[in-house]
């Protein structure tokens, strides 16, 4: 029998905290992948001198679990991680120390001590605001409408298991075209502005589904690629039509 190899020294210190952050991806970081921002987070919290929780074992990580990122392309103004510290910190201190140490564009909004419950099962829906470069309002909205008369309308796409077939008209909580182009220079060429609210479903229907599905449903493509927002995820408040910031729970757990 091989005897299991045990790591020399003592255990590193359970957790003693956990704060929820959220972080905005602007400008020329949208291009960053989740990994990319992975390595960059763990950069920052070492030069900011957080004193991270450790996993056990020969090869030790910092306690980070990323939730729901936006896809590679997209900006966000709403992206979320949860850390473990082994040391209670000032979160309003934490956010100032961490948001310096990251790059421009990669912007840390708010921190919070976690409360009870996931953050991840918090993070129902997500608004996205989709500009349509070079498409009339008018010609998108008809589009629209044209896809959410429709029941269903199913998309394919790739992933790391093969070819996936979803719906993604019963994924739509809020499609809407804004009343008037949104063009900068009035002689350039037109911008329709949609924004669309998602539930989140497995497979995730991302910006670009929509964007197939309203092909399938109306013949609808963009000339140009269109530039994707998240301005919001959390939980869906349908009384409103709105998504929820998830993290004012944790403040009231807390009495912040």
């Amino acid at each position: 029998m091989v005897r299991q190899r045990t790591p020399e020294g003592p255990p590193p210190p359970p957790p003693v905290q956990k704060l929820r952050i959220r972080y905005a991806k602007r400008g020329r970081l949208r291009f960053s992948s989740t990994r990319d921002f992975s390595r960059a987070i763990e950069r920052a919290l070492r030069r900011a001198r957080v004193p991270m929780a450790f996993s056990a074992g020969f090869h030790p990580h910092p306690k980070i679990s990323y939730a729901n990122g936006a896809p590679t392309g997209a900006a966000s103004e709403a992206e979320y991680l949860e850390i473990q510290v082994a040391q209670r910190v000032d979160p309003h201190a934490l956010r100032a120390d961490l948001d310096a140490a990251l790059p421009a564009e990669l912007v840390v909004v708010d921190v919070v001590e976690a409360g009870p419950g996931s953050l991840a099962d918090r993070l129902e829906a997500s608004e996205w605001q989709i500009e349509l470069r070079g498409c009339r309002a008018p010609d998108a909205r008809a589009a629209v409408e044209d896809l959410l008369s429709r029941d269903v309308v199913e998309v394919t796409r790739m992933t790391k298991k093969g070819p996936r077939t979803f719906d993604v008209r019963g994924a739509l909580l809020v499609a809407e075209v804004s009343p008037e182009d949104a063009a900068s220079d009035p002689a350039g060429p037109p911008c329709a502005i949609l924004r669309v609210v998602v539930r989140h479903t497995t497979p995730a229907v991302r910006p670009d589904d929509v964007l197939t599905a309203l092909d399938a449903a109306s013949g609808f493509t963009p000339p140009v690629p269109p530039l994707v927002t998240r301005l919001a995820q959390g939980p869906w408040v349908a009384d409103d039509a709105r998504v929820a910031d998830p993290l004012s729970p944790d403040r009231e757990a807390v009495g912040a």
